[in-house]
């Protein structure tokens, strides 16, 4: 089936756009910095001393510090995530579509840090091309331009006896840690590596800071006074010269080279006169402007997370469930959040400095205070998490109420923060894409419809949940049959859709216990015919515009984004968001 080109602009229309803009904010940039130093007369005598095709490095450098200024400055906006949560939770973006933008921040993130790592490639290479030629093109007649000090000076001196140099190359070594320890491969082995290096971007921009205030290239201030090219008489005014006679008359003795030519060409010119030496000061530092804003708003924002975080959870009840999947409950005072909203959890007793995002698999009500978390088992942390919670010797399914004399370790938290998934509530129709433990953002979801779904948009929701093991459909199991009851029971059987895929088996099994028998008749064995199951969808819910939510592996992202931006013949438009493991 084709593309629908309505579904792709829904889909991608406005990410397309805001790529295009951001895209012509760095080309623009780029292009007028390299058009100023080659062509701007404040630069006539730097391109003087260092010559026509050495000059070239100089500009390529310029030109790379404007569009790296930028993206330093961008590249911290999507990670204000509290500016984000309020964003999309306000009514200061009424636009779903453009709410639905603040999904792209990582992606945006990463977009920025990709333009970063290529241009100071560029801005790099330039400098060690200034570094060579500035050696090499040393001039007793531009003292004040010479970033050398003597002629031939070795360029690896100038790299690391001057300030901009030596940060410049501490900022390489940061930015390549930084870059190297974000590849996927690191984050899924080792996250600790990828944790801790990526905290040195406070580094990074003080050394930033620092790199801007060295001031070796400059450029000349007194242009009116010493028009660049000018010739000096030692006079106190400029003279406009409209004749041969007049210069043969005033300056025949000063200049005959310039009388031949005028009396060759016989034409009326004008000579520039200077009325004082050169002058010459460094830059003002653009870096600290473009991103002191940017660079502040983060760090309060740090700082109000930081105050807002500081005062530790009460834990009600510590859960393990099948397959390795811990369920944390809690309460903390004046904790709020949205259904599809992810906390970042932090235990000084695991690690002193880091932590994990989770997503809320149940939220606080106007009835009850009771939010929690599901997590699974997987690598170090959450391993040395789970044997505080639970002794080795009660991790056999046991529930742990907070009754019970339990000393639990200090966990705090911080958010909530927003995500694609809080948008499931606000379309008419909703289908919920769930792999294995990427159920848990919908979790929070069926919890708020079990409470009450008369206040939401939505009026009938598609669930998809595939798993390996039959065992994890036993993690929300009491949840479904509840939801599917409470619906039958009020007349609204349409309104939740259930259907459960066993991807891996030698033979048809069944979810343990007769109370799950509404579950069994909704397990299917294999996995989802995705475009049959769009087809229905679209025949059922025609001309309606159907909300697609994925949380798991990238195969299935990929197949239900290719299949919302295909058109249909029944009118029914997929708009498609998600959440990667990655």
């Amino acid at each position: 089936m084709a593309v629908s080109w309505r579904n792709w602009l829904a889909n991608e229309g406005v990410k397309h756009l805001c790529l295009l803009i951001w895209l012509s904010l760095n080309v623009l940039l780029f292009w007028k910095t390299f058009l100023l130093y080659n062509q701007g007369p404040e630069y006539y005598y730097i391109h003087q001393m260092l010559g026509v095709g050495a000059s070239v490095g100089l500009c390529l450098s310029r030109a790379s510090a404007s569009v790296l200024n930028l993206n330093c400055s961008l590249i911290l906006l999507p990670m204000c995530r509290t500016l984000l949560a309020y964003l999309r939770g306000s009514q200061k973006v009424a636009s779903r579509r453009t709410r639905r933008l603040l999904d792209k921040s990582k992606t945006f993130h990463i977009t920025c840090g990709i333009t970063i790592c290529i241009f100071s490639g560029v801005h790099v290479a330039a400098h060690l091309m200034n570094a060579l030629n500035f050696s090499v093109n040393y001039s007793e007649d531009f003292l004040e331009l010479n970033a050398a000090r003597y002629q031939n000076e070795d360029p690896r001196k100038l790299l690391f006896t001057t300030v901009p140099g030596l940060t410049g190359v501490c900022m390489v070594v940061v930015l390549f840690l930084m870059v190297t320890a974000s590849t996927y491969a690191i984050r899924v082995s080792n996250y600790d590596i990828f944790w801790y290096t990526h905290n040195l971007f406070f580094v990074f921009y003080m050394l930033l800071l620092l790199h801007v205030s060295g001031g070796l290239l400059k450029y000349q201030t007194n242009l009116n006074t010493h028009p660049p090219g000018c010739i000096s008489l030692n006079r106190t005014q400029s003279q406009d010269i409209s004749s041969p006679e007049y210069i043969s008359e005033h300056f025949h003795g000063f200049l005959p080279e310039v009388f031949s030519k005028l009396e060759a060409h016989n034409q009326k010119i004008r000579v520039k006169i200077c009325l004082e030496e050169p002058k010459f000061q460094a830059h003002f530092p653009q870096t600290w402007i473009w991103i002191s804003g940017p660079l502040c708003l983060y760090c309060a924002e740090r700082l109000y997370r930081c105050i807002r975080s500081n005062k530790p959870v009460t834990i009600i009840s510590v859960i393990s469930h099948p397959s390795d999947v811990m369920e944390l409950r809690m309460v903390k005072e004046n904790f709020k959040a949205r259904p599809g909203q992810y906390i970042i959890l932090h235990c000084p007793s695991v690690s002193a400095l880091e932590n994990h995002p989770f997503t809320l698999t149940m939220c606080p009500t106007e009835t009850k205070a009771t939010f929690g978390v599901h997590f699974k088992v997987v690598g170090d942390w959450t391993e040395r998490f789970r044997d505080l919670l639970l002794p080795p010797s009660s991790q056999d399914s046991e529930i742990l109420p907070f009754i019970q004399s339990r000393n639990y370790p200090k966990l705090y938290i911080d958010g909530p923060f927003g995500s694609p998934f809080e948008e499931s509530l606000n379309y008419e129709v909703s289908l919920c894409v769930a792999g294995g433990i990427g159920v848990t953002p919908f979790a929070s979801i069926l919890n708020t419809l079990l409470d009450d779904w008369k206040p939401y948009k939505l009026r009938r929701l598609y669930f998809i949940w595939v798993c390996r093991d039959i065992l994890s459909f036993q993690w929300f199991a009491d949840l479904l049959c509840t939801l599917h009851n409470k619906f039958w029971q009020e007349n609204r059987p349409d309104y939740v859709n259930i259907q459960l895929y066993l991807s891996q088996t030698d033979g048809i099994q069944k979810i343990i216990g007769e109370r799950y028998h509404t579950l069994n008749c909704r397990l299917f064995i294999g996995r989802p015919r995705w475009k049959l199951l769009f087809d229905e969808i679209a025949k059922c819910n025609r001309g309606k515009t159907v909300g697609v939510f994925c949380c798991g592996p990238s195969s299935i992202s990929k197949t239900l984004h290719n299949l919302s931006n295909q058109s249909n013949s029944y009118g029914t438009k997929f708009e498609y968001n998600k959440e990667s493991f990655s």
